[in-house]
């Protein structure tokens, strides 16, 4: 059976469904997404990508085209239709269909696309060996707190990680990782505090890293917003990422360089495991 997306208010099989070319997603990467992992058929922290989307949209001045009851709906009825299991939703929202013109289209309708992709979560094909990881510039644009479907630079940064055989490449500016082409970074330094950059335009407000630094200050652990570099890095204990359908993974080599003894350490399995019991009771 094809599988079913969301096109604009329809439930269509994915060859039926059609955008314009003149979508503005299209022509300028004009628009916003989100990705929400699904366990045993539930949305994960739906309300947390919730709000990120509506940060989103009001930064680029567009009004939300369906309300949160409706999204959750329209996220559950995929879900339904195609029988996931365990995956993740993609959603996309764009400013429409206009004519090619840099300035915003008036009274042009938001496009609003949504697809499942069922995947491994709970059992991630990394997560028991943990990750490799090489450094890249960090080459995008300023804005990087919205999640726009602007993401050629991460594109390249994933493929460049590949072509040197690791899983993910963190962004180097100024002599700090700001986070992963599509994850945020975290290490675990000497004196057993967690690290993560701090919040502002530079990083996404990941969703599960705001789930994990909650963890965290339950468990009495001692986090500290604040950049770190690849030195750094090489003198942790641990490093790992998180991501919204790859929860919390370890990462045991940087550049070829072993994190700690190579392997994946205590805090990062602890967190993987109180977020995943999180994601079941979802």
């Amino acid at each position: 059976m094809s599988r079913i997306v969301y096109v604009n208010g329809a439930y269509l099989p994915e060859e039926e469904a059609k955008v314009s070319v003149f979508d503005r997603a299209f022509l300028f990467g004009d628009g916003v997404y989100e990705v929400t992992a699904v366990v045993g058929g539930r949305l994960v922290d739906f309300a947390g990508h919730l709000k990120r989307l509506d940060r989103s949209l009001s930064e680029i001045a567009l009004a939300p085209p369906l309300s949160h009851a409706a999204l959750r709906a329209m996220h559950e009825e995929l879900i339904a239709r195609n029988g996931v299991a365990e995956g993740g939703v993609y959603l996309q929202i764009t400013r429409g269909v206009a004519d090619r013109d840099f300035l915003y289209p008036e009274g042009a309708a938001p496009t609003v696309v949504a697809f499942p992709q069922s995947r491994p979560v709970l059992e991630h094909p990394c997560a028991a060996a943990g990750i490799k990881v090489v450094t890249i510039p960090d080459l995008r644009w300023k804005r990087r707190d919205i999640k726009s479907t602007s993401m050629l630079a991460q594109v390249m940064g994933k493929q460049a990680a590949k072509l040197k055989g690791a899983y993910e490449a963190w962004m180097m500016e100024d002599g700090f990782v700001t986070e992963g082409t599509s994850s945020t970074a975290f290490i675990v330094d000497s004196d057993g505090v967690v690290r993560t950059q701090p919040l502002g335009p530079h990083v996404l407000t990941g969703v599960t890293r705001r789930a994990v630094l909650r963890l965290a200050a339950d468990q009495g652990v001692r986090t500290e917003e604040r950049p770190f570099s690849v030195k750094e890095v090489f003198a942790a204990r641990e490093a790992f990422i998180t991501a919204a359908t790859a929860f919390v993974l370890p990462v045991v080599e940087i550049d070829g360089v072993p994190i700690g003894d190579g392997r994946p350490g205590p805090v990062v399995r602890a967190f993987r495991t109180l977020y995943i019991e999180e994601a079941l009771k979802s």
